[in-house]
Formats: structure tokens, sequence, C-alpha cells
């Protein structure tokens, strides 16, 4: 089909270019992928945490760098489809286009908002308990409100008018948290991965979601042209292979950085995957009291992944390409990658380097199309043995990496820092005498939202319901609103550098004023 005709090339704005903006492409997807990659919020993103921050010393990824493979794999993904034997079946879906699945990618994590997902969990928090803003914070949403709304570099200075494909090729979680579609997939006997993880209110809806209700229309337009093809709480076939390629390279490259700065050691993670393949019988006899009072013993946390697998995924699970899974993982990473200490040589960048290749080889030669798939899944997934190796690999990070205590210790602080810069920030502008000193860019955004809340009260008043789902309305309310609305996205557009020198400045620590013509 012929781009200018196709409706999956419909941008968000018909508006034709002013203000002198000008494409270098001539592909409506690459152009699409050339904005992104042109926007300052994606820029941000080389100065905000994957877990940890890298301090300057470029040795750990971070959200920039993580995009950058992210849609690397992507592309490799899309191409495979297109050119293999499940292209027709992709086109049945809609399409796969290795522009739009990249583009995609390298949007996907354009909302994380300082110090990854410890700052999304905080955001979340006070947006719902101090704001009552019903859709919190969620950084796939931020990321869908950046691309339609946030962003001025699109040729309408609202967003970046990207392709519908685009669009709903970003929509990893393609739902509201609330309300949209009906019924809402958090309703389902078996909900899709992100709609069953509620809130930690009840009535609160899914923790997991894609679009605020103030993008409702971008989310519907985008949605559109997939109608038929896809069901409504299903990804776009170019949404699932970004999807995918995130998980493959967050699987592989994480545990690359936790090698190289020596956290991740050889000894524990060989004896939690030693003893659970030489104790694998006995460990699943063992009732769930007793395996949970035994969990800090090497063998037994990667029994309750494997019983928690099949608790959730029985569409996939089995227990032979488990156990193989881990083999594997023993084989490749704990006896290979992480035998040799990490120690700066040429030897040790090659081994990592080839660790990483082969794996994501392996990963991508694993992915294929499903014409249908389980609700936990989308229609472009991973074999079985690969989609294992992945859960494995996943958990060794998770267990090794994300729940030490000293990351913790430094993860509370962070949680702080962002709690502390909201106070600031909403204690700033309920000052009335200090209005006509406001940030231009916090004071832009706050008339962005009044006028945002303002229709949706007008138009849409079922979408206006505070963070418990009781009705919202009145001036006041609508303004209470606007207000944390804005913070949230202020204090989400900042790089995890920005936001310590911002706070030090608004609690009277800094030497000198601070600056950054971006934020303020």
């Amino acid at each position: 089909m012929d781009q200018d005709s196709d409706p999956r090339a419909a941008r968000r704005d018909p508006v034709a270019n002013v203000g002198g903006f000008t494409d270098l492409a001539t592909s409506p997807f690459r152009i699409d992928r050339d904005r992104i990659a042109a926007s300052p919020f994606f820029a941000r993103l080389g100065g905000v945490t994957q877990v940890v921050s890298a301090g300057g010393a470029g040795l750990l990824h971070n959200r920039l760098t993580h995009s950058l493979k992210v849609a690397q794999v992507a592309r490799a993904v899309a191409e495979r489809i297109t050119a293999g034997p499940d292209a027709a079946l992709a086109d049945k879906l809609g399409g796969c286009d290795p522009d739009v699945a990249e583009a995609a990618a390298l949007a996907h994590d354009l909302g994380h908002p300082p110090f990854g997902h410890l700052g999304e969990q905080t955001l979340d928090r006070i947006a719902r308990h101090r704001f009552n803003l019903a859709d919190g914070f969620e950084g796939n949403a931020q990321t869908f409100r950046i691309i339609t709304t946030t962003d001025v570099r699109g040729p309408a200075a609202i967003g970046l008018d990207l392709t519908a494909a685009v669009r709903a090729a970003v929509l990893k979680y393609p739902w509201l948290r609330l309300h949209h579609p009906a019924p809402h997939p958090s309703a389902m006997a078996v909900p899709p991965r992100g709609a069953g993880e509620p809130g930690d209110l009840p009535g609160t809806g899914a923790a997991k979601f894609s679009a605020y209700a103030t993008e409702l229309d971008d989310f519907e337009q985008a949605r559109a042209v997939f109608a038929g093809r896809v069901e409504t709480w299903q990804q776009t076939v170019e949404a699932s292979v970004m999807d995918t390629a995130d998980d493959i390279a967050y699987a592989i490259h994480d545990l690359q950085d936790f090698h190289r700065i020596g956290v991740l050691q050889h000894a524990p993670v060989a004896a939690e995957l030693g003893q659970w393949l030489e104790h694998a019988g006995e460990l699943a006899a063992l009732d769930d009291e007793t395996l949970h009072e035994g969990l800090r013993r090497p063998g037994r946390s990667l029994e309750r992944l494997r019983r928690r697998m099949h608790a959730k995924d029985a569409w996939i699970v089995d227990d032979d390409a488990f156990a193989a899974a881990v083999a594997r993982v023993r084989a490749e990473l704990v006896d290979g990658l992480l035998a040799g200490e990490f120690d700066g040589s040429i030897e040790a960048e090659q081994a990592t380097a080839a660790f990483s290749a082969n794996w994501t080889a392996r990963l991508v030669d694993g992915v294929y199309v499903l014409p249908s798939p389980s609700t936990r899944t989308g229609h472009v997934s991973l074999r079985p043995a690969q989609w294992h190796e992945v859960q494995v690999l996943k958990f060794v990070h998770r267990r090794f990496v994300l729940l030490r205590p000293d990351l913790a210790l430094h993860q509370r602080g962070q949680a702080g820092v962002v709690s502390s810069l909201v106070d600031a920030l909403d204690a700033w502008l309920l000052d009335r005498d200090e209005v006509s000193r406001l940030p231009r860019r916090l004071h832009d955004l706050v008339e962005l939202a009044r006028a945002e809340y303002s229709e949706l009260a007008r138009s849409a008043p079922e979408l206006l319901v505070g963070a418990t789902g009781e009705p919202v309305s009145g001036a006041d309310a609508v303004r209470g609103l606007a207000r944390g609305r804005a913070v949230v996205d202020f204090v989400a557009s900042l790089t995890d550098k920005q936001a310590v020198t911002l706070l030090d400045a608004l609690s009277g620590r800094a030497a000198q004023p601070w600056s950054d013509s971006f934020v303020l």
C-alpha cells in the first residue's frame, strides 16, 4: 500500500508544516523516528538512571543507551518477521514495519522520571495521595503524554505529531488506568500483564497502563486504525516487537553492567542455580510455608520463581524447559562470564561483548508471531526455550542486584529527593507573591493542564474523578488537579542531576543560582 494512503501513516494533527519545521526524511515512519531522536526528552535520558547512577564513569547503562539497544533489537526482530514465514500473519494483524518498531523503541522510555522505577513509584504515590489524581503517574503513560502533548517539536507545536502506527506501537499497555476500554482489561478472568496488577488502593485500577485520561482522544485515534485486527486490550504487532525487544535488552545488558563493576558475584549466583539443579525434586516437594521460611538458602528463591511462573503463565511454563534454561544460564553466565573477574583487560571486554552478542542472537532467533496468543502475551513472543531463559536471566538480576540492601539504602534517599522536590515546587505554586517568578516551563505546564482538565469537566465529566474514584467538579478542584499534574510533569522531565541540583537551590543549599534553559 502507498504510504500516502496508508491509514497507519495518519498523523496526530493533519496541520501542514508551520513555523518553518522541516523533516529530512520522506518516509512518514522515518520522520517519526527522527523527530523522537531529536527531542530534548530523548536527550535527557542520558542523565536518567537505568538501575543505579553511572556517576559519570560510563560503565553502566542509562535510559538513553538502554533505549538505543532496545531500538537495535526491535529493528532486528521486525526485519526478521517481515522477511520470514510470519510476514503474512503480521500484515493481517495490522503490519510490522521496522521503522515503526524502531521509533517506538526509541520512544518507549521518554516518560521515565529521575531515578528510574524508584522515581516512578514515588511520583505515582504522590500524584494520587497528595494531588488526588486518579491517573497518578506511570512512565508509559507519561511517554504517550510527551509524544502527543508536552513536547513541542512537531509542526503544530503540540506533541510530535507522530503517525497512528508509531503512537499505537508505543502503547505497551493499551488501556487507561480506569474506564477505557470497556470492559476494562483488569476485569478479565486472566488479565493481560500489567492490567492485573492493581494500585495500592481499592478501586484505583491497573498499576500499569499507557495513557492518561487527558490523552484519550489521541489514544483512540491511534488504536482505531487497528480495530478488527487486534483486540482492544492487545498490543499491535509493532508494540509487541518493542515490548519483546525491551525484555531481551534488559535481560542481558544489566547483567553485563553489574559484572563490570564487580557487583554480580560468581559464588552466590552459582550456589543458587547449582543448588536448584541438584535438588529440584526436593525443593518442589516443600510446602509454600516451609519454602518461604528458608528463602535465604540457595535454590529456594529459584524454586519460588518456578511456582510463580506456574501461577501466572500457565500458557507457556514447562518444568523441563525451565530446568534447561537454568542449566544454560549456569553454563554461559556463571561458568562462563562470571567465572572470570572483570579487570578491564582486552580479554575481559571481549568476553563481555561475546556474552551479549551470543545471547542477543539466540533470543532474537527465538521470536515468532502468534495468531491467537494468551492474554498474558502479545502477538509477538519468544519460543518456550528462550522465554524461560529470559525469566531466569531477569531473576538473577533481581535476586542479586535489585534486592541488595545497599541499593535499597541508595534508593530511599532518591525517593526523598523526589518527595522534597514536589513539596518545594507545590509550595512555590501556592505562593501568590511569587507567581510572576515561576519557572516558565512550570507556568506553561500549569496552563496546559488547566485547559485539559477544564475540557474534561465540560466534555467527559465521567473521566474527571479523584484517586479513589469519586467524581471531581468545580473550578477549585480543576485548579488543584492541574497544579498537581503540572508539578508531576515538571519533575518527571528532569534528569537525576537536575533533580538534585534544583532541590539544593530550592532548599537554599546552592552556592549560586541554579539555571538550565530546558527546565526554567
